[in-house]
């Protein structure tokens, strides 16, 4: 792998405090503790996901960045108006109308880190249902440009977009990644692996939970620990990318009951990086037989 490569492994959110896929008591200790301050100790990066919802408060966006050591990065995932306009009318009742006040105060709440030096990448996620048409075409390209001052990854999830050559064309014109996905493939899904398309790589592995996968709720279709041998087909596709850029960010969304950082962890280890034991209940938490293969 290259030897100037950066790399930055974490997971989808550090925060999951109720219901069923809880991490407390599989990740973090009983009692009262700084979750972030806690999860820093052993990860170097997280994804913000409650950013999708709605723009965090500077304020919060900064005490964020003042809890976690140097050289720690964080990935903002944008805003759900922007990229899932019916999402976001079902959630507020309002039609997903873009103004520049919406990008102003989405902007806002990335100020801290981008002041920081603590941001790492902007994530913009859409829904499988956003498909290489003109509509999908416009939105993309207006998302890379008034976006493009940040370091930009893209998940697209309709297999329309890797069908077409011409949107590793588009990506790398504006610089901008293309998110590699490893989640239940289906037949309008997305392609496996996808070309390097900026000077950062970016993966997110969601499970491969497929039989929950359109069923299941928040949390049973992250219900999905991946194997050693899966482990190891993710480092040969994280590897293989690492030799084309400078900086890659790797992140497990699998998060029912800590699997994520569990497999965070196997995936250091896997690569060889240096990493810190979890302790808590992963030294006895075996397969309960919840993992969907």
């Amino acid at each position: 792998m290259n030897s100037k490569l950066k790399i930055y492994i974490g997971t989808s959110g550090w925060s999951y405090p109720k219901g069923e896929g809880t991490w407390k008591g599989y990740f973090y200790p009983p009692g009262k503790i700084n979750e972030l301050e806690y999860y820093s100790q052993y990860f170097n990066t997280v994804e913000i996901n409650s950013s999708f919802y709605r723009p965090p408060n500077p304020g919060y966006v900064y005490n964020w960045a003042r809890r976690v050591p140097k050289g720690f990065l964080f990935a903002m995932k944008l805003w759900q108006k922007f990229t899932h306009p019916r999402m976001y009318r079902d959630a507020t009742g309002e039609e997903a109308i873009i103004s520049q006040a919406d990008v102003d105060m989405f902007k806002s709440s990335i100020e801290p880190l981008a002041r920081t030096g603590k941001l790492g990448a902007l994530l913009a996620q859409f829904p499988p249902s956003f498909k290489n048409d003109d509509y999908g075409r416009q939105i993309l390209g207006a998302v890379a440009k008034t976006f493009g001052q940040y370091p930009l990854a893209v998940e697209l999830r309709h297999r329309s977009w890797s069908d077409d050559e011409a949107t590793a064309d588009l990506l790398r014109k504006n610089n901008v990644a293309w998110v590699q996905i490893d989640e239940p493939k289906f037949g309008t899904s997305v392609a496996e692996d996808v070309p390097v398309t900026a000077d950062m790589a970016y993966f997110r592995f969601h499970g491969r939970n497929a039989r929950d996968w359109w069923s299941g709720d928040s949390e049973t279709r992250y219900r999905y620990l991946y194997s050693t041998e899966e482990i190891a087909e993710l480092t040969d596709r994280v590897t293989a990318a690492g030799e084309q850029v400078g900086m890659l960010f790797a992140y497990f969304n699998n998060h029912w009951q800590a699997y994520a950082p569990r497999n965070a962890n196997d995936l250091k280890k896997s690569l060889q990086l240096p990493f810190q034991e979890i302790q808590m209940h992963f030294d006895s938490l075996e397969d309960d037989g919840k993992s969907q293969k």
